[in-house]
């Protein structure tokens, strides 16, 4: 036997190596756990056998799923872990199972108070009593990887204390090792459409596990998700206190708020529950699709809303980044979703990771079609996003797609997000806020790439489509939050630059279409805006912002442009006053 390995309770990053070597020559603890966890799913697989056999599975399915989540939660918190990554997983999971998964509480019964108390003080290296002026003697709340308690500090503040259950490394560690040796026999005999071997799957799935228990890496997680939502009027994060915080033991400030699944508590403290569910999503979406740091686990006992209206999040243990590339590549896929381009939303789905390149498109565009058309055909208010992933989930697991990691966590976090709003207010429907939000980030992001999806939007086959440009606003100011006068003049002011010429060219290219002028468009659209802005201000504040010599280079470009056109439309016999004025004459 070689020299003895340190102990696994030392690691501090998943180290797949490192453990393998640890538990080869600890072959009763590997015996003993292999047969708690080989039982249970014998048991199981004996049962989906019988159903088989005897004709019922589809009428035991919801039996069966029930089974498969008590068991899992049965063999503890790896297990727990691996359940809610499963229930993320549409592509591996039948819908059926997904639903039940989807359940899986992160619970378990509190340990003892007295291994918690050791704990802290091992961690921080004093009493318990020089550390705190009081502390709960029981946990406020207990999960699957630690347990909470309320604390005061001898400065005053009250605190929440998070203390990780004891051996869990080593737990975790085990259940790792067992799963990845399993992976690597298993892996090239089942039939999964992973985009990567069954192991490098286990490997980043232990990867994210140990970083959601080092509650440094936490710390710093809220840190930076607070600092994205500094001056947000609507988003609170806690403070931490690094002083009484280690890679075991996390202390933050005490959230004195109603849990969000408290629907009573909130109506009664006078809460508007819309409000708050507009907050989360709104929330969730400049997550997603702006800061690229995403929250993935924001169930109720993580969210709370605070009496004054905000609302609060906790817990950044899970937590995720998208790359530039990855959310720009989520803004391409929803402009060609609205615009049902199923050759392009495929190109997208290439790029993004959910499918491979060479991809049967004449098999898959027909499917996509018949699933995504009835999605898109109903109205607005019926829509959520659960629907979308039940009418995706059958798609997903007869169809050659893959969900990467990343996106596993992006869709946890939007159902996870969604379950939370309807448990509020059930008529919610996730669209309703969503679409508002991201018709004006269309309207007023002055970026480059999103300019470029807001032209794809407006602009089909060389013809701009002002009903796109009209429905856009109307839904932008449905939640009050566009202001028009800056977001007018932005638009006018980039249609006065070099870079808009071919859209200068097309706009006038549509006013004049079909050989007659269309001034009903402009009307419409005119109409839209004026309750809120005159043509004076709007027409200043441009003047203002743009430079004299290009102001009127763009000028003398329009006005040939709208020449060329009058003289094609000249054989109507405009009276001459109207072509005078619309050739910028008199």
């Amino acid at each position: 036997m070689p020299a003895q390995t340190p102990s696994i309770a030392s690691l501090e990053v998943y180290d797949p190596e490192y453990i393998s070597r640890y538990y080869r020559w600890r072959l009763p603890q590997v015996i003993a756990r292999s047969l708690a966890i080989f039982w249970p799913f014998l048991w199981f697989v004996l049962c989906l056998r019988w159903d088989q056999l005897c004709g019922h599975t589809d009428r035991n399915v919801a039996r069966r799923s029930v089974q498969l989540r008590k068991l899992l939660t049965d063999l503890g918190p790896t297990f727990i872990k691996v359940g809610q990554a499963l229930s993320t997983r549409p592509d591996l999971v039948r819908k059926d199972y997904l639903e039940e998964l989807t359940q899986l509480q992160d619970q378990l019964p509190s340990f003892p108070s007295s291994e918690a108390f050791a704990r802290i003080e091992s961690e921080l290296g004093r009493p318990i009593a020089e550390i705190y002026a009081q502390i709960s003697p029981e946990p406020v709340a207990a999960a699957s990887l630690g347990q909470v308690y309320k604390a005061q500090l001898h400065s005053g503040e009250w605190v929440a204390v998070k203390v990780q259950r004891p051996h869990l490394r080593e737990q975790l560690s085990l259940d790792l090792y067992l799963i990845r040796w399993a992976s690597t026999w298993l892996g090239p005999w089942l039939p999964l459409n992973l985009g990567n071997t069954l192991t490098a799957v286990v490997d980043e799935f232990g990867r994210k596990l140990y970083e959601e228990i080092d509650y440094l890496h936490e710390g710093q997680n809220c840190e930076r998700f607070a600092a994205y939502f500094r001056g947000d009027p609507d988003v609170y994060v806690p403070r931490i206190f690094w002083a009484y915080t280690t890679r075991r033991v996390l202390t933050l400030e005490w959230i004195d708020g109603i849990k969000l699944t408290d629907v009573e508590r909130i109506r009664a403290a006078n809460l508007e529950v819309k409000q708050l569910v507009r907050i989360g999503v709104v929330s969730a979406l400049k997550q997603l699709l702006e800061y690229g740091f995403f929250h993935a686990d924001p169930h109720p006992g993580n969210l709370f809303a605070l009496t004054d209206g905000r609302m609060a999040y906790i817990d950044f243990g899970m937590m995720d980044q998208l790359t530039q590339e990855m959310k720009e590549c989520l803004v391409d896929a929803l402009v060609h979703l609205v615009d049902r381009d199923y050759n392009a939303l495929i190109e997208d789905f290439i790029h993004l990771g959910f499918l491979q390149p060479d991809v049967d498109r004449q098999q898959l565009i027909p499917a996509l079609e018949t699933v995504l058309a009835d999605v898109l055909a109903q109205e607005v208010v019926n829509f959520n996003f659960k629907t979308v992933t039940d009418q995706f989930s059958d798609l997903m697991y007869r169809y050659p797609f893959q969900v990467p990691p990343h996106f596993a966590l992006v869709i946890r976090s939007l159902v996870t997000q969604e379950g939370v709003a309807l448990s509020l207010y059930p008529q919610f429907r996730i669209v309703g806020v969503a679409y508002p939000y991201v018709a004006k980030r269309l309207l007023t992001d002055e970026s480059p790439r999103i300019r470029e999806r807001l032209l794809q939007v407006l602009i089909k086959d060389g013809k701009f489509r002002w009903n796109r440009l009209e429905n856009l606003i109307q839904v932008a100011r449905s939640d009050g939050g566009l202001d028009l006068l800056p977001t007018a003049q932005m638009g006018l002011r980039y249609l006065m630059s070099d870079e808009a010429r071919t859209l200068r060219r097309q706009l006038v290219l549509s006013l004049t279409e079909d050989d007659r002028i269309h001034l009903e468009e402009l009307q419409r659209l005119w109409h839209l805006l004026s309750p809120e802005i005159s043509l004076g201000q709007l027409w200043q504040a441009t003047l203002k912002s743009l430079p004299t010599p290009e102001l009127h280079h763009t000028f003398a470009e329009l006005r040939e442009q709208v020449q060329a056109q009058l003289q094609r439309l000249s054989r109507w016999q405009l009276p001459q006053p109207w072509l005078d004025l619309l050739a910028g004459r008199g």
